[in-house]
């Protein structure tokens, strides 16, 4: 009898915890029962998928490829491969995950051939990590990469390479690589060499070309791609590397019209860094070829090595000053760029800045976007100087330290008069507390 007790106990114990589990799988709702059943990601569209899977980094790839068949259906797709980020790190010199060089030479030998997007980011300083790059660069023989990107989020990275060992690398993607046509190459030691070679294959795709801080490339060498690759139309290099027969290479019949020019001016040794000068009819002569094209330049520069600049009218669009910029020269602006968009001025000294911004309110009637850091400027002539532009200011980021109290407006008043001329809300900005 207790055995037979025990029996139906147990029994009865299994069909209570049965009706449990059965009772979660339904939901009872205006007497209606619906039945809920738990999701099934194998069965998941291979389509999205392959969406979740272009976001995750390759060590996730390569793990979530080992959940089922299907994942690792997805994982081997060309479509996943067309696309793709390579980040490079030491692990004694970053606290991110370094990818198994194994796990790259395999994707490479799998997908190479897939590969039409490719970027590298270094993210730590390490010699190793630039040569694991350079490494892999000169693995892609069987690519016919469109973009190509090398980023280094931390110097020197690729400047600290033998320059040989870069440069053979980079010439692997240039040769077998017949319709590049995006290249980022910031802060490498590339060459008028390699650039030769890039031109011979992919004159006639090339259509966008960064390479700032480029050192051993030459006026002659910058020049020679624009010469030959006529669709190229966004260019961005250092100031030593612009010169006049450079602009009007750009300007000739058959070259497509620029649309995008970024220029780096920066100087490392104060006083020591000697600027050449630009004659306005090689600018007149650019800007007629390509009249909606943006200039955007950027000054890493001292005081005293403003000399050549803004001495005539230049077409800039875009002006940012990532050092302190003297009341003469931002009063120069206001006369010399009348194309201007957006200025951004990091630092001036302790003279407030008031003639010079309502100089630049009445002649750059396209500005739209400013921004001012460790500057001063009264409130009243910033109350006249958003008055002056309008509602076109579509974008104005003033720290509250920049506006002086005056007789006429306080910190409380000028809220709310700049947010009555701009048709919008406005408040400065502020410095965190923390």
């Amino acid at each position: 009898m207790k055995r037979g007790r025990k029996t139906t106990e147990a029994n009865s114990s299994s069909s209570e915890e049965t009706t449990e589990k059965e009772s979660k799988r339904h939901k009872v709702t205006d007497d209606k029962t619906v039945i809920v059943q738990s999701p099934d990601w194998a069965n998941l569209l291979q389509d999205i998928i392959l969406q979740v899977f272009q976001y995750l980094p390759l060590l996730d790839r390569a793990h979530a490829s080992q959940v089922c068949r299907s994942w690792n259906q997805v994982f081997h797709m060309p479509d996943l491969w067309r696309c793709f980020e390579f980040e490079l790190n030491q692990p004694a010199t970053s606290y991110l995950r370094a990818t198994h060089p194994e796990l790259i030479k395999q994707i490479i030998k799998r997908h190479s051939n897939h590969l039409q997007y490719v970027s590298f980011k270094v993210v730590d300083s390490s010699k190793e990590s630039a040569e694991a790059a350079c490494d892999i660069l000169s693995q892609l023989v069987n690519c016919s990469l469109k973009t190509l990107g090398l980023i280094s989020t931390a110097r020197p990275s690729f400047m600290d390479l033998p320059k040989s060992h870069f440069i053979s690398a980079l010439t692997v993607v240039f040769v077998n690589s017949k319709s590049l046509s995006s290249l980022k190459i910031d802060d490498t030691p590339v060459d008028d060499p390699s650039l030769k070679v890039l031109v011979a294959n992919n004159s006639d795709t090339l259509k966008l070309l960064k390479m700032s801080s480029c050192p051993h490339v030459s006026p002659a060498g910058i020049l020679c791609v624009a010469d030959q690759c006529h669709g190229l139309r966004e260019l961005a290099l250092n100031y030593h590397l612009l010169s006049d027969e450079l602009l009007l290479a750009l300007s000739s019949e058959k070259h497509v019209r620029l649309e995008h020019l970024r220029i780096d001016v920066v100087s490392e040794n104060p006083g020591q860094t000697q600027f050449h000068t630009i004659q306005k009819s090689s600018w007149d002569a650019f800007i007629k070829h390509s009249p909606k094209v943006n200039l955007v330049m950027y000054f890493f520069l001292y005081e005293e090595e403003f000399d050549p600049f803004f001495r005539y009218e230049i077409p800039v669009t875009h002006l940012y000053f990532g050092r302190s910029v003297s009341k003469d020269v931002l009063g120069r602006v206001g006369m010399t760029c009348p194309r201007l968009v957006e200025l951004v001025v990091c630092a001036n000294g302790l003279r407030p800045l008031d003639e010079e911004l309502i100089r630049i309110a009445e002649r750059c009637k396209y500005l739209s976007a400013v921004g001012l850091g460790e500057c001063e400027v009264s409130c009243s002539a910033f109350v006249e100087f958003v008055k002056m532009c309008g509602g076109r200011l579509s974008q104005l980021s003033i720290m509250e330290e920049v506006l002086i109290p005056d007789q006429k407006y306080s910190l409380e008043q000028i809220h709310w008069e700049v947010s009555k001329h701009l048709g919008r809300v406005w408040f400065p900005d502020m410095m965190p507390t923390w």
